[in-house]
């Protein structure tokens, strides 16, 4: 298995089958796929539509409702079926289920993000597949727009996913209308900006079940590439994500423009608080050059104020800047925990929420050149 991380995200269309309900066998299938993966060492993240249409078969709805507020309504009795759904297949394969409801503006907002992606991690790292969907019942502008696309792109690069499978009814991009019959498929895109021809060639959704189409699987594409994620745009009916991880290439993949460490890097040195940090000891600075995470025992002191969340510049012994890292505690709070054992966060904070001040995935070093550090200073 050659990733490490991937993303799935699943349509209504391809939920349904082209009928009006949620198949099972659909489930069972990409179930057993996933299963397979996992077995592989390769940590797996669902991203599923398909509450509103598990909704309006529950209450038996069979029209399209245009009212945001009924289509919420629809949502709420519809997404603990398809999680009742989800769980019974998915328990077939010993494989345990996390729900997680997400909007745009939980992963847009710092102090949300990272108790979004706090969740998610803890979630993988005990064996458990995250299933998320869009909060339907409260958003508003993405349930009318289908940004499941979108925030399954958000989610790949929150969590620096290797890939992003986004499956659809139709077998990827093509370069017209694939109804014509004259329409190609475009196997692959590599250049640095997706090209205009693309854009103008994708179109909304034919179904009627979904409210997203294949523009809104280009636009997140889009966001992945951009921080180093492969995007692959494939038909959900076939065995795709085995073929996927077997390392054959089927429907459209969008390759990184950048790759994941230096989009990181980028992140950070956008958003870093100038002059905040924190300032470490020499066997800090060791541990992460060798790629450890920032400990509280390695901080010895506090520059400036900064939350739980922000992008902060960590300094060594001599005052240079020699990394950068979105830290898990503000700066009141590292003040009360410096120097301390992770075993003593609690006792002093009354609460922990990780036992690294920077976890090293949250963290690039910087050049070594004085110069450029003496300006971060």
């Amino acid at each position: 298995m050659q990733y490490r991380r991937m993303v799935v995200k699943i349509g209504t269309s391809t939920l349904t089958q082209g009928t009006r309900a949620i198949q099972y066998p659909c489930i069972v299938e990409l179930a057993r796929q996933i299963c397979a993966i996992q077995d592989e060492n390769c940590q797996v993240v669902l991203v599923s539509s398909g509450a509103i249409t598990a909704g309006k078969e529950a209450l038996g709805y069979s029209n399209l409702v245009k009212q945001i507020s009924t289509k919420q309504m629809l949502a709420a009795v519809g997404q603990p079926r398809l999680m009742a759904i989800y769980e019974q297949v998915f328990s077939m394969y010993g494989i345990r289920v996390g729900q997680v409801l997400l909007t745009r503006t939980d992963i847009t907002n710092r102090k949300s993000y990272i108790n979004a992606r706090g969740t998610l991690e803890s979630l993988l790292s005990n064996q458990i597949l995250p299933i998320i969907n869009e909060n339907d019942t409260i958003a508003t502008e993405e349930i009318g727009i289908g940004d499941n696309d979108n925030l399954s792109a958000l989610v790949a690069t929150m969590l620096e996913a290797d890939i992003l499978v986004l499956l659809t009814d139709i077998d990827g991009i093509y370069d017209g209308n694939p109804a014509g019959g004259k329409a190609q498929l475009i196997r692959e895109i590599r250049s640095a900006e997706i090209p205009q021809a693309v854009w103008n060639a994708v179109g909304g959704s034919m179904s009627g079940l979904g409210t997203g189409g294949m523009v809104t699987k280009v636009e997140a594409a889009e966001i992945a590439r951009r921080s180093g994620t492969t995007v692959v745009i494939a038909n959900g009916e076939e065995n795709i994500l085995m073929q996927v991880s077997m390392g054959q290439k089927p429907g459209t993949w969008i390759y990184p423009s950048v790759d994941t460490l230096e989009s990181r890097k980028r992140y950070l040195l956008a958003s870093a608080m100038k002059g905040c940090g924190v300032q470490i000891d020499v066997g800090a600075q060791k541990a992460l050059l060798k790629g450890g995470s920032l400990l509280p025992v390695g901080v010895i002191n506090v520059r400036g104020e900064f939350q739980r969340g922000d992008a902060i510049y960590i300094f060594n012994v001599d005052k240079i800047a020699c990394a950068l890292g979105r830290c898990a505690y503000s700066s009141n709070e590292i003040e009360q925990i410096k120097g301390l054992h992770t075993d003593q966060i609690e006792q002093h904070l009354g609460y922990i929420y990780t036992d690294e001040v920077i976890h090293h995935d949250d963290l690039v070093l910087l050049q070594s050149k004085e110069g450029e550090h003496e300006n971060n200073t």
